[in-house]
């Protein structure tokens, strides 16, 4: 495990990031991508046995975030599943998938955000043998590229999560949406009318307030991205003779890296940690374009892509503290 970070970061290096603009033009992310990563190990580092610490799981999600986002953003989704059934007392799901998923054999989405607002925007309603899913997942990365869906959806306190095979039909459908950056996540709109999941693809039902409390160490990880972008960034500055600024970009990269692993003990203050590393991303892009000049504009730059990849991740996996976070600091 000890070249783990050093593995991602000259895939990093030599697989992603020469193709990090053809990905954007296209908005397809090659499976050849998720192959190589899972040639590595890189599928089974949420497994508790994985050996990989803190530093080593951030590591790599930082380096491949700064070589392809879209790339990185959807094989990060595939953690969720990867730790929720290696958690699950439902020992008949667990034997039958997860040393695929380790493997990356089988590869997972997750699709639990619409049960954390009040209301929520995904319903789970117990019902005869089941639950009946209704509501809206507005984001699910990775659709034409994942065997496996985790759903998940709120009863009154309860949340309900779900192992299901990601088939459109009457009772769900993915709408594609087309975005700004990051296209080649194949992010779609999911809408559950009424869907029947059975009691036997139910792998976990957690109350709501610990499954909030259990999203501290994701939401850490999840600040991961911007600071992957910012170091990408530093390097395209230091390579245009930009050494200095490169240097206090990265200073400001490791006091937000230590204020995300500080918010692990308390976690009331990683929003604030997760705004400023977002905010930082948004900046070092801004300066590659500047160092760039006018190329910055043409189609296909990587400066262009940046600056757009960093307001991506603005918004991406952000929560109303983040949002708030960001327009204090655009208030400085």
């Amino acid at each position: 495990m000890a070249d783990l970070v050093a593995r991602a970061r000259a895939l990093a290096d030599d697989l992603l990031f020469p193709s990090a603009a053809e990905v954007d033009r296209l908005g397809v992310v090659p499976r050849s991508h998720f192959d190589a990563l899972a040639e590595e190990g890189f599928y089974g580092l949420a497994a508790p046995d994985s050996g990989a610490d803190l530093d080593q799981l951030v590591g790599v999600i930082e380096a491949l975030a700064g070589g392809c986002l879209s790339t990185a953003f959807t094989w990060l989704q595939h953690h969720g599943l990867v730790a929720g059934l290696a958690a699950t007392d439902r020992a008949d799901l667990r034997e039958r998938y997860l040393a695929d998923l380790i493997s990356g054999r089988l590869r997972a989405g997750v699709a639990y955000a619409g049960v954390i607002p009040t209301p929520p925007r995904v319903r789970a309603e117990r019902v005869d043998g089941g639950f009946r899913f209704d509501g809206e997942a507005p984001f699910v990365s990775g659709w034409d590229a994942i065997d496996l869906l985790q759903l998940s959806g709120r009863d009154g306190d309860t949340i309900v999560n779900a192992l299901v095979s990601p088939i459109v039909g009457h009772s769900l459908v993915a709408e594609p949406l087309t975005l700004m950056a990051a296209q080649g996540t194949a992010t779609v709109r999911l809408k559950l009318d009424n869907h029947f999941i059975p009691d036997e693809s139910v792998f976990a039902q957690v109350g709501y307030d610990k499954f909030v409390a259990g999203n501290t160490f994701a939401a850490r990880l999840n600040g991961c991205a911007p600071l992957g972008l910012a170091e990408r960034c530093a390097c395209l500055l230091e390579a245009a003779g930009e050494g200095e600024t490169a240097k206090a970009l990265r200073s400001e990269q490791d006091e937000i890296r230590r204020r995300l692993n500080a918010g692990l003990a308390d976690p009331a203050t990683l929003p604030a940690a997760r705004a400023a590393g977002a905010d930082l991303a948004y900046r070092s892009a801004g300066a590659v374009a500047v160092a760039t000049g006018s190329r910055a504009v043409l189609a296909g730059a990587h400066a262009g892509r940046l600056v757009r990849e960093a307001t991506f991740l603005l918004v991406a996996a952000s929560r109303p503290e983040i949002r708030a976070g960001l327009l204090a600091l655009a208030r400085r």
